[in-house]
């Protein structure tokens, strides 16, 4: 894990992509789990730009969010990608996984200034 002054220089367009990257994987998510997907523009739409207005502090918070996510996301695809390739059924797994994805995503956002 970094320090948070490194956090806190990782550069806007970084953090932005890791934060589109995670609404990469949340998508699989809801493919893996015969999920709807969602229209994520409004968590995607602008985010850069609200990184851009961070204080230091709110992009540590939002780094830090982005790699809990990622943590959160990395081990739940690949549990799904395995029952899958089994045959099981994955949706209340999916469901489950989609459902922590967007708890996290809106306390990131809820850390980031208005656009």
């Amino acid at each position: 894990m970094r320090e948070s002054a490194e956090a806190a220089r990782e550069p806007v367009g970084s953090l932005a992509q890791r934060w589109h990257d995670l609404h990469d994987k949340a998508a699989r998510i809801a493919d893996l789990g015969g999920l709807a997907r969602e229209d994520d523009s409004v968590a995607l739409d602008g985010f850069a730009a609200r990184l851009g207005k961070a204080s230091g502090w709110q992009r540590d918070l939002a780094w830090q969010g982005i790699e809990d996510i990622d943590a959160l996301l990395r081990p739940g695809l690949a549990a799904l990608g395995t029952l899958v390739d089994r045959g099981q059924d994955a949706s209340a797994p999916a469901q489950a996984l989609w459902r922590e994805f967007h708890a996290a995503r809106d306390a990131v956002l809820a850390t980031m200034p208005a656009e």
